[in-house]
This record gives structure tokens, C-alpha cells and sequence, in this order.
């Protein structure tokens, strides 16, 4: 029987966000597997009480031990953020660069797990050997420190893994892409790569960070009071150019939200930041005038909690925003929070705060690569098969077209949780291993159709009800029940307390309580009853508790 090379993405193909993929090779039955990132997604408003999603790793973990690491691309929650939660299933080797390292060791830490066993520091272009895997990390450049593409080489070929990345010719910090080793691995033969579709849809280039450093520049040095910049806090190379327009418009700088503070320090931690002035607390920056400080702060998207969220609504306890003031968002608004972000846009506007992003001047470059950038990579790395990954849809049916136009002789369109067989053979999707999500409620793993999302969900739609009902001992009704009520829209809350005390003593007057069974056929009867009677008041139809107790 012949040795085999697999390809399986348990998430992140379908939808832009919660990568994970799986490798394996070997005889069936016993493969050995490595799992390539580890990533999460964040909820939105339909899923009332999750923060976060991931993929559920149940295939993964029924094999775990042929599970021989876990090699992390690069520090995006979208590709480690699910690691502190789903570890302790795997319990395996963790392998990453410098800065990526530093940031898991703070979610570890977070959950009081001591990861320095397991967590295998891989310096800049090296090599990590997980026989039958030889790993190699290639430096490419992305939107954060320290992203790398995966050379993996193995007994039937070489898969190039790109992560995410694009062609950046001045990142400002990190080294450029390794354009001259992805040359000689597609000289050398790539047997498939699996790579980023982002941007698949955006022609020309992405763009460069040197670009929009002169832009920002521009742009600052014609304000006059008081600038907010609200940035991912995970693009070192835009929080570097802050650093920079502030330092050359003579403004003192200062961090806002508690993930810039984390990833300053950790860009420090490995060497990056080094000519930067020193910023200065958010608690002294209001002792400084108008015109010579920029705050640096979280919030891009117009997450609730964040530091922008709090400016914007005079609730943050250290920085004050009024009348001429500018904000400037340098970040892509991420489909989806569109609603959110223009609300915040139209708050501020409405303070007479100039408003200034992506729509309107040019504060942003993605870290995803763009028509032009796929062109290129195809042409360094000429591989015999393409997996497009990293998109929904849409961008993975458009990648497979471009691809073709590339004259990739074996693209392969795949979903989450399809197994591709890419040696022996031509490429194909022969199998299907099981894949899903898994919502983070408070702080434990459900499933997607979990009863506590349902009840949510119904609550919040429509409402609550509960009747606290006292029986005597000859199973009458003693005095009348004591009823609850949220959420339901009543207009006479008299009028519908009296006729639901009168529904309830109707349906109870037609039971002899004499055995649990009859109790519980009362409490059913009483669920219906209520229901029925708000129902035909209200247009809702509650979630309803009933309590019995005797006395």
C-alpha cells in the first residue's frame, strides 16, 4: 500500500477568518498529522453572548496522537487565537517566531497554563524537522511582525504554505519578502500550494507601508488640534508610523487600549521599535495643548468596548475629544461592521470632529495580496496544484478561475473539512472528515445548536414569563400566583396581570394534584396557557417557567 499526502482545512475555507489546517502522510490508518495555525472569528450581533468562534478540532483531537505540533504562521487572533482553548485537547509541541511566541505565552498565561515545555522558539527563516515533515520558514511581509510562509517538505514532494501575506517592496519594519528563496523553491518543484485569496477580487498591487507613512505625514501636518488615530494594534509598521508623524509634526504620542500597550511591549520585547520616541501616559497627555499630542488607540472597527468607543462617547476616564479635533481610522473597514463603524463616524461628525479613512484619504494598505501580487508568487513558485484557502466563497471560486489563467495545471476548490488526497495521483477531494464551530459562551466550548444559544435567542426575541404557583394541601390553589415578567411589551400591566391570574386558576381548577405525573401534566398545561393568553395580548409568545410549590 502506498504511502499518502493529505490536505484537510478544518476552518478558514468558506470564510475569512478561524484558519486551521491539517497535513498528514503516510500509510491510511496511520498518518502523521501537523495542524497549521490555530485561529479564531468574532461573533456578531446574531449570537447574543458569544465573543468568539473557532473550529471544532474533533477530528484532530481523535487522533491526536499522531499529532506531532502545531506551527503557527503568525500572530493574527484569525491564526493563534484559539490556541489557549484548545490546547488542553492536543496537549501537543507548539512551534513559532519570536513575536508570535511572546503572545501566546500571554494567553497561556491568561488561563493559568505554564506552555514553556511545550512552546518551541523558531528564529527567522528557520527549520523545524517532524519527521516525515521538514518544515522551513520563508519571511514574507503582512499587516504584523514576523510573517512566514511554510516550505513543508515531505517523502512525495514540497507544499508551499503561503499563510497570509503580500508583496510589501518597504514593510518599514521586518525584513522584505524572501523573494529569492520562494525562487529557488519553485525552481526546485512545488508539488501544491495553499494559499491566501483574500484580496483575490482587488486588481493591481496591494500596496506598500512606505506609501502611506508619506501620506499619513501629509495629512497630519495639516492638522491643527487634537489627532486621534484609531489602527489595528497589531500592525506594527502603522504603529511605528504614528510613532514617526508624531516625532516629525513635533506631537507627543501616547497609547491608548490595553492591546496597543501589549503589542508595543512585545515588538520591544524582540527588538523591533528601537528609534522611536518613548510615549507617555495617557493620565500626563492631558496636561499637554491640543496641538502637540496624538493618541494612538484600539477601536478601528468601532468595537463597543474599545478605547475609540469610549473617546467618542465621553466615557473614558483619560482622554477628552471636542470641536476640530481630527480621527483618523487607518484600517480597512471589515465588511460586516460597516453599520457600527459609520454610526461612530456620524457621532463624531455631528461633535464637529473631522473624520478621516480609507474612503477619503489614502490611511490604509491591506496585508493581503492583490491580483498583481498572486501573479507574481505564482510565477517565483510555479506549483503543479493550487489549494485556494483564506476566503469565503466567492474569492476561493475566483482564486481557482485565476489560477487557471496561471496555468496551474491542478487547481483544487475545497470547503471546510474536505480531505484533498494530493499524493498519489492527481490532486482531488476524495473524503470528508467531520468540521464545525464551536462558540466560546463565557468561558466554556459549545456546540452550534447548544440549547443555551436557542434559549438566548428565544428570550431575546420574545421575552419571559414565570408563575410561582403555592398549592394547598387538598391541591387548590392558595391565594393568588406571583408572576414575573421581562421583555414582553404590555400596555396595561394590570389588565394583563389580572387575566393571566385568571388563565392560571381556569387551567389549575381542571387537575386533581395527587402524583408528580399530574403535576408535571399541570405545569405543561400552565406553560401553554400563558403562552396562549400573551400570545393573544401581546403578538409574543414568552419563554415560560413554572414553579409548583407546595405548602
Amino acid at each position: 500500500m502506498k504511502d499518502e499526502l493529505l490536505f484537510c482545512p478544518l476552518g478558514g475555507s468558506g470564510e475569512i477568518g478561524m484558519n486551521m489546517n491539517l497535513f498528514a502522510y503516510g500509510q491510511p490508518g496511520e498518518h502523521k498529522w501537523i495542524m497549521v495555525d490555530i485561529g479564531v472569528t468574532f461573533a456578531d450581533d446574531t449570537l447574543p453572548g458569544i465573543d468568539l468562534i473557532y473550529p471544532d478540532p474533533g477530528f484532530i483531537v481523535d487522533k491526536k496522537e499522531n499529532l506531532l505540533g502545531i506551527i503557527l504562521t503568525h500572530a493574527h487572533e484569525d491564526h493563534i487565537g484559539a490556541i489557549a482553548h484548545l490546547w488542553p485537547q492536543l496537549k501537543c509541541q507548539i512551534y513559532a517566531t519570536p513575536f508570535t511566541a511572546i503572545l501566546i505565552k500571554e494567553k497561556f498565561k491568561e488561563k493559568h497554563i505554564d506552555i514553556t515545555k511545550y512552546l518551541k522558539i523558531v528564529q527567522l527563516n528557520g527549520t523545524v524537522n517532524l519527521d516525515p515533515f521538514k518544515i522551513e520558514y520563508i519571511t514574507l511581509t503582512h499587516s504584523i511582525l514576523e510573517p512566514n510562509g511554510l516550505r513543508i517538505e515531505t517523502p512525495a514532494g514540497v507544499i508551499l504554505h503561503t499563510g497570509d501575506w503580500k508583496i510589501d517592496p518597504e514593510p518599514l519594519i521586518g525584513d522584505k519578502i524572501n523573494s529569492n528563496r520562494l525562487q529557488e523553491i519553485g525552481r526546485e518543484g512545488v508539488l501544491a500550494m495553499i494559499c491566501d485569496s483574500t484580496n483575490v477580487f482587488s486588481i493591481g498591487k496591494a500596496g506598500s507601508e512606505l506609501d502611506v507613512r508619506k501620506s499619513m505625514l501629509n495629512i497630519m501636518s495639516s492638522l491643527k488640534k487634537r489627532i486621534i488615530i484609531a489602527s489595528f494594534a497589531s500592525n506594527v509598521a502603522r504603529l511605528e508610523t504614528a510613532f514617526y508623524c508624531a516625532e516629525k509634526t513635533g506631537r507627543q504620542i501616547s497609547l491608548v487600549g490595553r492591546s496597543m500597550h501589549r503589542i508595543f511591549k512585545a515588538a520591544k520585547q524582540c527588538g523591533y521599535l528601537k528609534d522611536v520616541i518613548d510615549p507617555i501616559d495617557a493620565r500626563e497627555a492631558k496636561n499637554i495643548s491640543r496641538e502637540k499630542i496624538v493618541y494612538l488607540c484600539t477601536g478601528s472597527q468601532g468595537e463597543p468596548m474599545a478605547a475609540l468607543m469610549r473617546i467618542a462617547n465621553y466615557t473614558h476616564p483619560d482622554v477628552f475629544i471636542e470641536k476640530d479635533d481630527a480621527v483618523i481610522f487607518s484600517s480597512k473597514i471589515i465588511p460586516g461592521n460597516e453599520k457600527k463603524l459609520y454610526k461612530l463616524h456620524n457621532q463624531l461628525v455631528k461633535e464637529g470632529i473631522e473624520v478621516i479613512s480609507e474612503e477619503n484619504e489614502f490611511v490604509h494598505v491591506s496585508g493581503h495580496p492583490n491580483r498583481e501580487d498572486l501573479k507574481e508568487m505564482y510565477e517565483w513558485v510555479k506549483p503543479q496544484c493550487t489549494i485556494p484557502v483564506h476566503g469565503e466563497h466567492r474569492h476561493m471560486i475566483e482564486h481557482v478561475k485565476f489560477a487557471n489563467e496561471m496555468k496551474v495545471p491542478n487547481p483544487v476548490q475545497v470547503e471546510n473539512g474536505d480531505i484533498v488526497k494530493l499524493y498519489p495521483g492527481k490532486p482531488h477531494v476524495f473524503d470528508k472528515a467531520p468540521s464545525g464551530r464551536l462558540y466560546l459562551d463565557g468561558n466554556i466550548s459549545i456546540d452550534e445548536d447548544s440549547q443555551s444559544i436557542k434559549d438566548r435567542k428565544n428570550l431575546s426575541a420574545n421575552g419571559y414569563i414565570e408563575a410561582t404557583i403555592l398549592i394547598t394541601p387538598k391541591g387548590n390553589i392558595h391565594k393568588s400566583p406571583l408572576l414575573t415578567f421581562r421583555g414582553i411589551p404590555i400596555d396595561d400591566t394590570d389588565e394583563f396581570i389580572y387575566g393571566l391570574e385568571d388563565v392560571i386558576e381556569e387551567t389549575t381548577k381542571s387537575f386533581k394534584l395527587g402524583s408528580k405525573k399530574q403535576e408535571h401534566n399541570l405545569i405543561d398545561a400552565l406553560k401553554i396557557a400563558c403562552r396562549k393568553f400573551s400570545k393573544e395580548k401581546t403578538g409574543k409568545k414568552p419563554v415560560t417557567n413554572i414553579n409548583l410549590v407546595k405548602i
